[in-house]
């Protein structure tokens, strides 16, 4: 999806990206932090700054200003995660880019533990970020960290004792 993203589907100003016409055929708004505003910010500015006129309607563009291709993005990636340590050198065992994705759900799932939120209100802000097309495609982050499951434990065994 990121890659896809058209310049006018940016809106740094109202802190929104429009995702659109996803693999279930649908389009969605996301909202932006702050900081993730600054860090596209500073990036569309770089990007002008280095390309000039912009020769892509593409927001995330090459070195030359053409769209990126997965292949050359996944390659970077890797060659990234070898000099950070996550992977070995020649191997091509380790993180993925969707690893990421993966992370993002579970430390936000974790975090609303954590703060008491309750998760089963919050699941459709988070599967409507990730572009589920139905929330029982995210309950499946739920069983995919030992910190989710005991979480999971307890609010059940809260639930059994007041029945009790």
């Amino acid at each position: 999806e990121a890659l896809g993203l058209l310049r006018a589907d940016v809106d740094l100003d109202q802190g929104v990206i429009t995702i659109r016409e996803t693999k279930f055929g649908k389009s969605r708004l996301v909202p932006l932090h702050a900081t993730t505003i600054a860090v596209l910010s500073d990036y569309a500015v770089r990007r002008d700054a280095h390309l000039g006129t912009p020769r892509s309607p593409y927001f995330f563009v090459a070195e030359q200003g053409g769209r990126l291709l997965h292949q050359y993005v996944h390659r970077v990636f890797w060659r990234l995660s070898r000099q950070i340590g996550l992977r070995q050198e020649g191997n091509r065992d380790g993180p993925r880019i969707h690893d990421l994705r993966h992370r993002f759900a579970v430390q936000t799932l974790i975090n609303w533990h954590r703060a008491g939120e309750d998760v089963e209100r919050e699941l459709p802000v988070l599967s409507t970020f990730l572009g589920h097309a139905n929330v029982r495609d995210t309950y499946w982050y739920l069983s995919a960290a030992p910190e989710l499951m005991n979480h999971a434990v307890r609010r059940l065994d809260k639930r059994w004792e007041i029945r009790s």
